[in-house]
């Protein structure tokens, strides 16, 4: 997977070869205000279109796949970059020492580079979407599959897929697909309520549990069901508002009535400092217990309803 396309570089002895600059700078791509204020021009024009129409109750789904068309040309970029990075490792291994080598090498470097940059600009583009989305949804963006990943330091909010992370970790990388510091589980079910202060007060509750856990532990991030309803939601729109990295476990339905306890299994063996559970079904009440036989602490919000109806 991908790691910064220097670090690459400073992993191959590319002695006697002259790396020039990259054929752009900054100025080539959008800038940062640019990016936003046009985003933000698009939805607002996008919304008030679909306002008062038939169509309104489909405008979430139009705005999540305009980050999505951010996201797929990054994955793109992404791929390109990996090919030309699998190339210049070809053409390092077979060097020699010829004019045509060196210039066929120089070209996939420079090729490399301006795969990274359009990448990384893509990101910031699908970033801005993303907040735009959060606002006016609530919920976190994040792809129907894989990851959600920043490659740049200025870019923290990152939705990473368990399938990518345990392939990294087998692969024993430190990338953008493994976070750093320590998880926290989250837990906790789908909720019905009887009216919107209720449902609004149950969301607080949540938000003010993970702020007291992220004052515990400054360096957390947050692992959870990735479930785009309910309370893994509402702990994801906090995720997103903090700029904390997200590790989500989907359900493998492959598993039956087995999915949900093996991936209590998953999310546990990554030794989680806490296990934060909310009101659930039978899944999160097996979750609290493995974790009391495991000697991790649990901040237990269970018995947290206002007037809620726990649908699993």
């Amino acid at each position: 997977m991908y790691d910064s396309f220097i670090d690459q570089l400073n992993g191959l002895d590319l002695s006697g070869l002259s790396i020039r600059p990259a054929p752009f700078n900054e100025t080539d791509f959008p800038c940062e205000d640019a990016i936003e204020q046009t985003l933000a021009a698009v939805w607002s024009d996008l919304f008030a279109m679909f306002s008062d129409t038939a169509l309104e109750a489909d405008a979430e789904d139009i705005a999540w796949g305009m980050g999505n068309l951010f996201h797929r040309a990054a994955s793109r970029k992404s791929a390109q970059l990996d090919r030309a990075s699998d190339e210049i490792r070809v053409l390092h291994a077979s060097a020699d020492g010829s004019e045509v080598h060196s210039s066929n090498l120089e070209e996939q470097v420079e090729r490399a580079q301006a795969a990274e940059a359009s990448m990384l600009a893509f990101e910031q583009m699908r970033e801005a979407a993303a907040a735009l989305y959060r606002d006016e949804t609530g919920s976190s963006w994040k792809p129907v599959s894989g990851s959600r990943t920043s490659h740049s330091r200025n870019l923290t909010s990152t939705v990473i897929d368990a399938r990518d992370f345990l392939r990294a970790r087998a692969e024993n990388r430190r990338h953008a697909l493994i976070p750093e510091g320590t998880p926290i589980v989250f837990a906790g079910g789908r909720q019905s309520f009887e009216n919107a202060e209720d449902a609004r007060v149950y969301a607080d509750n949540i938000w003010a549990t993970l702020d007291k856990v992220r004052d515990a532990v400054p360096d957390l991030f947050l692992v959870h069901g990735g479930d785009g309803k309910g309370a893994d939601r509402l702990a994801a729109s906090w995720a997103e508002r903090r700029e904390v990295q997200q590790l989500t476990y989907s359900l493998d339905r492959r598993l039956g009535a087995r999915a949900g306890f093996k991936r209590n299994e998953q999310m546990l063996s990554l030794n989680p400092r806490y296990v934060v559970a909310f009101p659930g079904n039978g899944v999160t009440e097996r979750l609290v217990i493995d974790a009391k036989t495991r000697r991790i602490t649990v901040v237990d919000r269970r018995t947290v309803t206002s007037g809620s109806k726990t649908k699993g």
